[in-house]
């Protein structure tokens, strides 16, 4: 059996080629919905069935598919190798990643504003990372532990199944990044809980119930992200999802699954600070960049 640290140093490795293929993913799926011409509008609604359709017969799409199969193998690694709150916030990588490979296929002109913003949230991801790999603990996955996450999110289910009932169709993209980045902290939640259950030879029902709500929200997230794809680049949908998603996938690993319980004063301190640091580098990145600062301020 390999060292503790050793399988946390794989598993972050295994997370940064993950972020990379997503990164690519994202790049491939938002050109393809693109250039199908899904919806020209400032505001969508929702992408028809027929059109969901038609993007399965677009190479491109079908590209970035696979692209992001590979990330989520490389994600489901490293999650078995190492706690949620360390593998989890190196996804913020893939806006890195996205911003410099969008910018060049569009020919935009990064300033030094963008690059200190990417630094930011580089340091900010590294040091939080950092604190974790030294601190966080793997934990048993117990039913309570696991019925929490799981009734959390069907009850967030149910909440965005009203809101986007409601809505008539007035849902802008930035509504479906929020929705989706919270989905898929809890599918990363969900897979973290599935894996660790089986390793300890609980396959019950009670795991199957988490897998089959892993699925769901895997499934709804995408297609919100499908639709902010309709109408934004992709550094806009990976820019939110890389703060909405880690943040609660990072809340849920520490206060549900208890993976800081042995971290010191000091260390909390550490996640809160580099936390807030990459957060704050997201969050410029969106305001200096040439492509997200328009496009934000288009549905402001």
């Amino acid at each position: 059996m390999f060292p503790p640290e050793i399988l946390r140093a794989v598993a972050i490795l295994l997370a940064v080629i993950g972020a990379i293929f997503l990164s690519l993913g994202a790049q491939f799926q938002n050109d393809a919905v693109g250039k199908n011409q899904v919806s020209k509008q400032v505001s969508i609604g929702s992408l028809s069935f027929k059109q969901v359709l038609s993007l399965l017969k677009r190479p491109r799409w079908l590209t970035g598919t696979s692209f992001l199969v590979l990330a989520v193998v490389f994600q489901l690694g490293a999650l078995a190798l190492a706690p949620l709150i360390v593998v989890q916030p190196i996804g913020a990588i893939a806006l890195i990643i996205t911003s410099i490979l969008n910018a060049r296929i569009h020919k935009v002109r990064l300033d030094l504003r963008t690059f200190l913003a990417i630094g930011l949230t580089m340091f900010g991801v590294g040091t939080f990372v950092f604190f974790a790999a030294f601190s966080a603990t793997q934990v048993k996955m117990s039913d309570g532990k696991l019925l929490v996450i799981v009734g959390i999110l069907f009850g967030l289910l149910a909440i965005f199944g009203a809101l986007f009932y409601f809505s008539n169709g007035k849902v802008g993209p930035l509504n479906y990044i929020f929705g989706a980045g919270v989905l898929y902290g809890f599918v990363a939640s969900l897979a973290k809980v599935v894996l660790t259950r089986v390793s300890q030879g609980d396959f019950d029902w009670l795991t199957l119930l988490a897998a089959v709500a892993l699925i769901s929200a895997a499934i709804l997230g995408g297609w919100f992200v499908q639709n902010a794809y309709a109408s934004g680049p992709p550094d806009l949908v990976i820019a939110g999802l890389t703060v909405i998603d880690p943040a609660v996938a990072v809340g849920i690993g520490i206060v549900i699954l208890g993976e800081a319980s042995e971290a010191g004063l000091l260390q909390i301190l550490g996640f809160g600070v580099a936390g807030a640091i990459a957060a704050a580098g997201v969050i410029m990145l969106s305001k200096v960049h040439p492509e997200l600062s328009k496009q934000i301020e288009s549905y402001d």
